[in-house]
């Protein structure tokens, strides 16, 4: 399925900031080209502003096993639970790459140092009202020792770390435990691929 158009078929009349705190609401008012022929009309729409934003799921292959962690979250804060399960992640920093994004969380996070990283995917996590990028990484981690609570102080973090067995993870993806879109992307993915994984880094 080719897309029909391109960002040359919108026009972007006005870009109004909102709301400035941790994240930035925008408005924009915009018209774009029709499906089936002309314009649409100029209307408005809200946009949360987060940018660029990574993850990573730390595996490893000797042990079969993958680090995840564990924090409040405010999307969740009136949830039965608001604590969540996740891997890895982190917003950008400006003039830092994806892989460096989540190779420097790794250590923040979870005390734990990447070795090989592959790309899993990019996406939009909801594209209908926040222009949110998120890379996804599996990788290559040595999970002996690792546990304890982790986190940068001055950002608030109060991070719980785990090691689980692949298959346990995978579990707590099929039981609805795991909510988070972008560590269900990498435990899918994991499942998929760990036999092809293994096989290339355990002969590196």
């Amino acid at each position: 399925m080719k897309p029909q158009f391109t960002s040359e078929d919108v026009e972007i009349i006005s870009k109004e900031p909102l709301f400035q705190g941790f994240f930035r609401m925008l408005k924009y008012s915009f018209r774009h080209k029709l499906f089936n022929g002309g314009w649409s009309e100029t209307y408005d729409r809200e946009m949360f502003e987060r940018g660029r934003a990574a993850a990573l799921l730390p595996y490893d292959p000797v042990k079969d096993t993958v680090v995840l962690t564990e924090q409040i979250r405010v999307g969740a804060l009136e949830d039965e639970n608001p604590w969540q399960i996740e891997i890895v992640a982190g917003i950008m920093d400006k003039n830092e790459n994806p892989e460096e994004l989540v190779r420097r969380e790794a250590v923040e996070e979870a005390g734990v140092e990447v070795k090989a990283v592959v790309p899993v995917t990019s996406y939009y996590p909801s594209a209908g009202g926040c222009n949110e990028r998120l890379d996804v990484f599996v990788g290559q981690v040595d999970s002996t020792g690792v546990d304890g609570i982790h986190g940068l102080e001055c950002e608030n973090e109060d991070i719980r770390v785990q090691v689980v067995s692949r298959e346990d993870a995978y579990n707590l993806v099929k039981s609805g435990k795991i909510e988070n879109g972008a560590s269900i992307i990498a435990l899918q993915w994991l499942e998929l691929n760990h036999i092809d994984l293994k096989s290339r880094w355990l002969k590196s």
